[in-house]
């Protein structure tokens, strides 16, 4: 929740002119929703896509102050943001809304990035995969493993966004590993091909690190997307890792 039109404008502009000879790695920006329509009019054209935060899983209907996913196609929008961290802890998101949210996107030929993840608690308890399986067990019974391969999967270690506690390349890579093997275990292409980024406080000094790792396809990108030379440092270490 950051932003304003005069530092979207001066954000957007200082992305553009950094990614726009990386033609090796999608880059992306999920922005609040009354900045929508100032995301297309500057990114349109562009190799930067364009998303919202969030969803309603209701196409339609008297639910004042949620947004619909026609409305989120009315500008053009390619990403959109379900089951984020913030939102299963702050608004009380169950794992069953975050599924409606996901099939709700993939009708509407969005590309929804399902974010899964453990708290420090759940972490410490040794209960990651656990929580992990649970996560992702309840979207491919709701929309099936083929829909799944048209979303993108991050992981967001919960302990490790504004804790000062880091998850190492290893750790990350390990749950990642995770991730597409219970995919795989429905298919193997699928999970072959499925994009899993990282979200646990990715920044411009670790982005090579993590991105080297085998099954770490990229990044989500939390307090370093908001200054347009970390961001593109960041989006440099993809493209490195892609080429």
């Amino acid at each position: 929740m950051y932003g304003s039109l005069a530092s979207n404008k001066t954000l957007l502009e200082g992305v553009l002119a950094g990614v726009k000879d990386m033609d090796k790695a999608d880059y992306g920006v999920c922005v609040p929703y009354p900045y929508l329509a100032q995301a297309q009019a500057m990114l349109q054209g562009s190799n930067v896509a364009w998303g919202a935060q969030n969803l309603s899983q209701h196409e339609q209907g008297a639910f004042t102050g949620a947004v619909a996913p026609g409305m989120l196609t009315d500008f053009g929008c390619r990403y959109v943001l379900i089951g984020h961290s913030e939102r299963r802890a702050l608004f009380h998101e169950s794992n069953d809304i975050a599924a409606a949210k996901f099939d709700t996107a993939i009708k509407f030929g969005m590309t929804p990035i399902f974010c899964v993840g453990e708290t420090l608690a759940e972490r410490e308890s040794g209960v990651t995969e656990q929580v992990i399986a649970r996560q992702l067990e309840v979207v491919l019974n709701h929309v099936g493993v083929a829909a799944v391969a048209k979303a993108v999967i991050a992981y967001e270690p919960v302990w490790a966004i504004g804790t000062g506690k880091t998850a190492t390349p290893e750790q990350a890579q390990a749950v990642h590993a995770f991730i597409r093997q219970q995919v795989a275990q429905l298919d193997g292409q699928t999970a072959q091909g499925l994009c899993i980024l990282y979200g646990g406080s990715v920044k411009a000094n670790n982005a090579d690190q993590l991105f080297a790792m085998p099954d770490i396809d990229g990044g989500l990108i939390g307090g370093a997307s908001l200054v347009a030379d970390d961001f593109v440092a960041i989006c440099r270490a993809a493209h490195a890792a892609a080429v």
